[in-house]
């Protein structure tokens, strides 16, 4: 899968397989914004952001951006074919009413259950939880993106979240450098494995418990 990519450019590249064409997709800051480069060939995706703008496209080349255009975390973006503008009051409106069918998300922590936690560290000062609560709960499917253990080595994916939670039983899919896990109604499934890590690699890596 891409040896020669960045591991968070692997991770949204697999995300992007699981973007069907069509859809209305809501991406989160981090991983997650770089999922429209691996778009390209699913022209009818319309990238939604909570700043207004619906029809995102890939990053902008190097001093191409436009300052006046933006997603929810402040990176430029560039536009597709049909995109349009409005104010932050109806994107809301548009994720509230149950209008995105998927939101692809980073973390902090994601239990066995689905239990979302990645809007703060206790501590650590930040301006707030955007719009992820509403997403998680609101969205037809939400995905995670993020790196499988933290900078110490410590598990992210656990059996009980630690960390403030944004929503509960929400996550379906959990992405990662080294694996692909379903939060099934039978508990936490194994999916696939991502080159070159292995079944026992993910054991180590992984608090919770899971089958395949």
């Amino acid at each position: 899968m891409g040896l020669g990519m960045s591991l968070r450019e692997r991770i949204a590249k697999r995300a992007a397989e699981e973007i069907q064409d069509g859809m209305v997709v809501n991406l989160g800051i981090g991983i997650p914004s770089l999922i429209p480069n691996f778009l390209l060939n699913k022209p009818r995706v319309m990238i939604q952001a909570e700043n207004g703008v619906l029809g995102i496209g890939p990053s902008p080349a190097l001093e191409k951006e436009n300052e006046h255009l933006c997603n929810a975390a402040g990176y430029p973006v560039t536009l597709g074919k049909g995109a349009s503008y409005f104010d932050s009051a109806l994107s809301f409106g548009m994720i509230r009413k149950g209008l995105i069918d998927m939101t692809i998300l980073g973390s902090l922590q994601v239990s066995s259950g689905g239990d979302l936690a990645n809007w703060i560290v206790p501590g650590r000062r930040v301006p707030g939880m955007g719009g992820a609560m509403e997403l998680a709960q609101k969205a037809k499917r939400v995905i995670v993106l993020m790196n499988h253990t933290n900078k110490d080595g410590t598990p992210k994916i656990v059996n009980e979240c630690t960390l403030p939670l944004t929503a509960r039983n929400c996550v379906n899919l959990i992405i990662t450098e080294m694996a692909v896990m379903e939060i099934t109604e039978n508990g936490l499934c194994l999916k696939e494995t991502l080159e070159p890590f292995t079944v026992e690699d993910v054991i180590k890596k992984t608090e919770a418990s899971f089958f395949q």
